[in-house]
């Protein structure tokens, strides 16, 4: 590895970042819990992007790398976005 430099993340950091990603789990479990139509699984993916999100950012340390590996993991959720609204788009209009 030519990456020389090394960051030190305080432990605050990982504790504040578990903590949001417990709340969104518990948001996300009651959003199921609620009726809300189509609606629901939209909240519900959203939910889990920013979630999957964090966990890129801070746990895999993303933040801290390369830029060109933060491009193509927005471009992976793009493509993940694509496929997803063509399927919700076939489901919809059958």
């Amino acid at each position: 590895m030519e990456n020389s430099s090394h960051h030190i993340v305080p432990y605050r950091v990982y504790l504040i970042i578990l903590a949001i990603l417990i709340l969104m789990t518990g948001i996300s479990v009651a959003v199921t819990q609620i009726d809300l139509g189509v609606i629901t699984i939209a909240v519900a993916l959203l939910l889990a992007t920013v979630k999957s999100a964090f966990v890129l950012i801070y746990f895999m340390h993303l933040k801290f790398d390369n830029r060109m590996f933060s491009i193509m993991a927005v471009g992976v959720f793009l493509m993940i976005g694509v496929v997803i609204f063509v399927t919700f788009l076939d489901y919809l209009f059958r």
